[in-house]
């Protein structure tokens, strides 16, 4: 298949889109056609959709927090920063460099590397010798030597076993440590413009952004942490390149020891990697390794003292889901008490968003099967370059956040009142097997910590916490979305059966609307018919094309073998930050109805929905789904979301409010009134837009109607299907554990769970056959046991499943697998 994609080199676009207000859903706009009699042709041809100017711009992505750092949210930014637009960054010739001429032209990749600044007095120096002289590491290094070690010292009887501990800390941490080369890092960026020109169409980055984090690596006295989204093992290069392409100094790269290969791990290093254990305790016993902590503790805290930026992966391997894993906040934690410990005035947190059309590990099948990780090797990587070299992978899109300033954030929290956590079992428990109203959703969590200061271990770890998820939701908001993102989605969700060409293009070029018209971005531009093919093109054998006749259009579908469900599903959730909070309330719609069909004297159907009832049932399934999306920043009420998620669907006219039918107004008599006082709501949005809102007026029930219209029960539908396959893997999973009868090792049990989804995908019983991938059935597990529906114990340093008390009785069970049904279209 031959596809040409135009796509706007350096500078930024309006995206073709319709300007006629008010469009629908899903109906495409009216608009002039010129269309000849023959039918479509799977190439590149004349472009034959016209699709009018967009008449604003993109929206500008990244702007940090204006509750929790309201001072950052002013500093580095200017009104003309979203004006500066977006820049391929592989795209170089003469004119990004001093000279002219046809030399010029021939050599410009070479004068590029060589005018970036880069200089080896950047970098740190004497980092060995200061991280085992530092106090706290002389310390651990007595600890270990021996059980009284002060006692040992002084009296000199155990130097030896000192000494011996003292040339291990220095072996573990010349192991660890980077050291980073101007030069290297020079014949890296000619490789890499060589290397991403070959196999990427553009890396696109937005100049404003780009523009902010300059100015604060130059202008501020303190040290950047970039903190990014981890797709794959192309993004330590990615970032570090970006950076150097624009005079900004190189990161230090917190770099799992399973990248430590010969060879490999030397390059690694001279750009600037240093290697961590991804677990730091010893896995033998479980005790903590005091001496590996302090070294890593203090190296860290070295490299900030020099002014040296880091970049930190939270999520601690790539996802292979295509929605961002829980955070990992260790090395976080380490940042902050460096900040609270030491004489650093600052640290500016960068979080950072990337978007991969498609990412160069293909996909992650193997393990999504079931299979383990292959154990990264010397071959394995030469592989996969010789791999990338034959393939094209399309556009890649990197989006650099707004820097904020953690001790602003830190002493905002200080300021704040942190509610206690409540588990998931605490929260949905009661209204699982007892049915009540979960009221500690919105005004049940009053517990306050006695102290608000680092030293106080729950309210340090609550709040390094809740910064880990406000960083990694703020970089997943903030990534663009994809061509192959919404192909995948709209093959997967909207048409699974099938579609003509013409239909698909006309519902991407709504779907670019939909997501421009909720303030996320968009990482390609072009005529929506080129860019369609070229996601058709990427997503390759997953795509099923036939065509009837040659007088029929093409018809494209998706492939439905497991592999190929798998991995559409993979692109399509990096669709699924976008929709999630609406999806959710789509799917807590069905749920009120059936709860309320079942409540009414002889099931008759009640067609209306509370509206505060609604929100209460969409904040349980959001809890419920934790492991799955974050549909808030911690900072957000959680009302708030979903109230503007309703208002919204109110608007496109998906949901409306009742005016007539009275008689069904009456609230149910098992439901209990709404809590009407709320606590002050906390926003991303603007001071501005917070006073135009409605939320504080709007006290009052009201009650809703889904619309019967065919467009839009279309798109309700959609929405519903979103979520169809994770809830029809929780539903499995909640089969699957009535045949649980006696205590199982995890691991065991994992496999067994995912053995039976997986034969329910092969045999065609599953709905949605991407239910059945690995990391759905490992979330499976964790929410149940987080839920309190699986017991753990350990026996003989294996852990254990096994039913716990509350859901021993099989109607709890029973209970539990209703109400995941509830939400589901199944």
């Amino acid at each position: 298949m031959e596809v040409v994609v135009s796509f706007g080199a350096q500078d930024n676009v309006l995206l073709a889109n319709s300007s006629e207000a008010g469009a629908s859903r899903w109906k495409h706009p009216a608009e002039e056609t010129d269309r000849t009699s023959s039918p479509y042709v799977l190439r590149s041809v004349a472009t034959t959709w016209k699709e009018g100017l967009l008449n604003r711009k993109r929206p500008f992505v990244g702007r940090c927090c204006h509750s929790c750092t309201p001072q950052s949210q002013e500093r580095l930014f200017n009104p003309s920063i979203p004006s500066l637009g977006l820049r391929n960054v592989i795209y170089i010739n003469e004119t990004h460099t001093r000279h002219r001429g046809w030399l010029a032209r021939r050599l410009s990749y070479v004068l590029f590397v060589l005018e970036r600044d880069v200089q080896k007095d950047m970098f740190a120096r004497n980092v060995v010798e200061n991280v085992l002289n530092n106090s706290r590491v002389e310390s651990a290094t007595i600890e270990v030597a021996g059980e009284d070690g002060t006692e040992a010292m002084e009296s000199g009887a155990d130097q030896k076993a000192v000494s011996k501990v003292r040339r291990k800390a220095r072996g573990i941490l010349q192991e660890m440590v980077a050291n980073i080369s101007p030069a290297f890092i020079r014949l890296t960026g000619w490789a890499l413009l060589k290397l991403f020109n070959g196999f990427f169409c553009s890396i696109q980055i937005h100049k404003g952004q780009l523009e902010m984090v300059k100015k604060a690596a130059t202008e501020h006295n303190a040290p950047l942490v970039f903190l990014p989204v981890h797709k794959s093992h192309i993004d330590y290069l990615l970032i570090t390149f970006i950076l150097f392409c624009h005079n900004i100094k190189a990161p230090h790269i917190a770099a799992g020891n399973n990248l430590n290969i010969p060879i490999f791990s030397t390059l690694i290093r001279k750009l600037g990697g240093f290697f961590i254990r991804r677990k730091l305790d010893d896995p033998a016993d479980g005790k903590k390794d005091v001496l590996y902590r302090s070294l890593l503790h203090v190296y860290t805290e070295e490299l900030l003292r020099q002014q040296q930026f880091l970049e930190i992966y939270l999520e601690g391997t790539r996802s292979r889901s295509g929605k961002p894993s829980p955070a990992r906040a260790g090395m976080l934690s380490i940042v902050v008490d460096t900040l609270r410990g030491s004489n650093i005035p600052d640290v500016l947190i960068v979080p950072v968003g990337i978007s991969y059309d498609r990412i160069i590990e293909g996909n992650y099948n193997s393990e999504q099967l079931g299979k383990p990780k292959k154990n990264e090797s010397l071959w394995g990587v030469a592989c996969g370059v010789f791999r990338m070299l034959r393939k094209n992978y399309g556009c890649v899109r990197v989006d650099f956040t707004q820097p904020f300033s953690l001790k602003e954030y830190l002493d905002t929290q200080r300021s704040r009142q942190l509610p206690a956590p409540l588990s998931l079992e605490q929260i949905l428990v009661p209204t699982i097997i007892a049915a009540q109203p979960d009221q500690a959703l919105f005004n049940g969590e009053e517990e306050e910590h006695g102290s608000r200061d680092l030293s106080d271990e729950p309210w340090r770890r609550q709040v390094i916490n809740n910064l880990a998820k406000h960083v990694l939701f703020t970089a997943n908001k903030s990534s663009a979305v994809m061509s192959t993102h919404i192909v995948a989605c709209l093959l997967l969700y909207r048409h699974r059966q099938g579609v003509v060409l013409s239909k698909l293009v006309e519902d991407f070029f709504n779907m670019k609307e939909e997501i421009l018209s909720r303030d996320f971005d968009l990482g390609f531009s072009g005529n929506s018919e080129d860019v369609v093919m070229h996601a058709l093109h990427l997503l390759g054998n997953c795509v099923n094309v036939t065509s009837a006749n040659r007088n029929t259009e093409f018809i494209i579908a998706p492939n439905s073998t497991v592999n190929a469900l798998f991995e559409l599903n993979f692109y399509s959730n990096g669709l699924f930050h976008v929709f999630i909070t609406d999806a959710i309330i789509a799917c807590s719609v069905l749920a009120v109805l059936r709860e309320q069909s079942r409540e009414t004297e002889q099931g008759s159907l009640r067609t209306l929905v509370s509206q505060e009832r609604l929100i209460r049932k969409a904040a349980g399934l959001s809890h419920f789904l934790s492991n799955e999306v974050a549909v808030a920043l911690p900072c957000q009420m959680i009302y708030q979301v979903f109230h503007d998620a309703v208002s919204r669907l109110i608007q496109y006219g998906v949901l409306y409010v009742a005016e007539e039918d009275q008689e069904e107004l009456s609230p149910s008599p098992t439901e209990e009134p709404w809590p009407k006082k709320f606590q002050e709501p906390l926003s991303w949005r603007s001071d501005e837009e917070d006073e135009d809102s409605d939320f504080g007026e709007e006290q009052r029930d009201r009650y809703l109607k889904v619309s019967m219209s065919s467009e839009q029960q279309e798109f309700f539908i959609f929405l519903q299907r979103l979520l169809s396959p994770v809830l029809e893997a929780y539903s499995g999973a909640a089969i699957f554990v009535h045949g649980l009868h006696r205590p199982v090792a995890e691991s065991e049990y994992t496999q067994q769970l995912f053995r039976y989804l997986l034969t329910r995908t092969e045999k065609k019983v599953a709905a949605f056959g991407e239910s059945a991938t690995h990391y759905l059935v490992k979330n499976t597990v964790r929410t149940f046991k987080e839920l309190g529906v699986l017991k753990e114990s350990r026996e003989n340093k294996v852990l254990l499943l096994e039913l716990s008390s509350t859901f021993l009785p099989q109607a709890n069970r029973t209970k539990l697998l209703q109400y995941i049904l509830d939400f589901s279209l199944l």
